[in-house]
């Protein structure tokens, strides 16, 4: 066996078996594309405390209270909460002029949105107490939500005897706006149907992404403790650790503005890269040690989110580029640059180097990888709108043709963004600007 196809063989066999390690994204995607969970009514009414962190966000906290009251819930079991956290406008003052609780804290040294969160339940546990709240929701200034939201999530949040945290369906509120909020709609939406659908059909918890979830009020009896750049990550990490289950309601939908810029676009991805990075190193090892934990009933949970932050495609593309670097030594082995980067078995059908890469030239190879993970990134793309397609009906035909093949794009940004994040730092909770529009509903 000469060098190259040493260096190939060993990478193409490392690659297989990392692959494997996901295999599961397809059966949890399978299982939330024929099935779907669905909870009865429930006769009992909790008390619910709302969470609404917001920094700057005078242009929106109005409707959200406003979404709150036009809610089919019982309004008298329904706190709202309002931490005005470093803010330079008008939050706080709007907020008090309706009916929310609101608290002001300023802290630059305390800037993520954990820390705000963390600060409103002292409060809440000075001023009322949180064991008088049967559970908390948390949100983000800019949400709104159907008028029976409230109730589906307190269906579901019955079902499980009000111990597991309930996640519910995101909907980007200006789905239609441009292409960027079209793309941001296509991949929140996939997380619902392709990911937390299928975790709970098959009874795993589902993670935790960004707000829209309730949780049992005993969680915080000791205060909220996850406050990093993505403390819904943490959350849910650190949760499944403990043995808590977190499930999803796919009738309960709750809107949230999406950036219209790719320069927003990045920042807010770059933090939530940079998030990832931080609970990783923090809670990676951990995780992997729970999975062998005896007794543990999560196991294929905590797995699942230790695959999740481990993030594959940056590992894959990793081993690709470790892989070319070992293959420019070739010359030294006396074998030849061209075969180790341009070798194309002529042989055999054009399709056969698309799915056997790892026998081509590596400058092949990353051109038949791009072309399958575009195409299968497509695919999701397809299956989401399909899915969603009764939820999509604000998006117009054009945009969503052309979403076909920008979405593709959207995905595999992700690599150069976990590229720059391991060298950002001071990243923090920043303002997204807000207008209020909303076009999905």
């Amino acid at each position: 066996m000469t060098y190259t196809e040493t260096v190939n063989l060993v990478f193409s066999g490392i690659s297989f078996v990392i692959c494997l390690l996901f295999a599961h994204y397809i059966v949890l995607a399978a299982a939330g594309v024929f099935a779907c969970r669905k909870y009865p009514h429930a006769e009992r009414k909790n008390r619910y405390g709302l969470i609404i962190p917001a920094k700057n966000e005078e242009a929106v906290i109005d409707a959200l209270i406003q979404s709150v009251r036009s809610s089919d819930y019982p309004q008298e079991l329904l706190d709202i909460f309002v931490v005005a956290h470093n803010c330079s406008d008008r939050t706080a003052e709007i907020a008090r002029r309706t009916d929310a609780r609101v608290y002001e804290y300023n802290n630059p040294d305390e800037n993520t949105m954990g820390c705000a969160i963390r600060y409103l339940f002292g409060r809440i546990e000075e001023d009322f107490g949180t064991a008088s709240y049967d559970g908390f929701f948390i949100f983000n200034a800019d949400n709104t939500f159907e008028k029976d939201y409230f109730d589906k999530m307190n269906d579901a949040f019955e079902y499980y005897g009000r111990k597991y945290v309930i996640s519910s369906f995101r909907q980007a509120s200006n789905f239609n706006e441009n292409m960027m909020t079209v793309m941001y709609g296509a991949y929140f939406a996939t997380s619902c149907y392709l990911g937390a659908r299928g975790r709970t059909v098959l009874g795993t918890s589902n993670r935790i992404f960004g707000c829209g979830y309730l949780f049992n009020s005993d969680l915080v009896k000791d205060g909220w403790d996850y406050y990093s750049l993505t403390e819904d990550l943490e959350f849910s990490a650190r949760e499944f650790m403990k043995g808590t289950e977190i499930r999803y309601c796919d009738e309960a939908v709750f809107y949230d503005e999406q950036p219209t810029t790719f320069r927003i676009m990045w920042r807010q991805r770059l933090r939530w890269a940079r998030g990832v990075i931080i609970v990783s190193r923090t809670h990676l090892a951990g995780c992997v040690r729970s999975i062998f934990d005896p007794g543990r009933k999560n196991r294929f949970a905590v797995f699942d989110m230790a695959t999740f932050i481990s993030r594959v495609i940056t590992v894959l593309i990793f081993l690709f580029l470790l892989r070319s670097l070992l293959l420019l030594l070739a010359p030294l082995f006396g074998e030849s640059l061209s075969r180790a980067f341009l070798y194309w078995n002529s042989a055999r059908p054009w399709w056969y180097n698309l799915f056997r890469s790892g026998e081509t030239g590596a400058l092949y190879s990353v051109a038949a990888g791009f072309i399958n993970a575009y195409a299968v990134s497509m695919a999701t793309y397809l299956l989401t709108m399909f899915l969603g397609r009764k939820r999509f009906r604000s998006v117009s035909a054009g945009k969503a043709a052309a979403g076909l093949f920008l979405f593709p794009f959207f995905l595999l940004s992700q690599f150069v963004l976990d590229i720059q994040a391991l060298f950002s730092r001071n990243l923090a909770w920043k303002q997204i600007p807000h207008t209020g529009r909303q076009d999905s509903r």
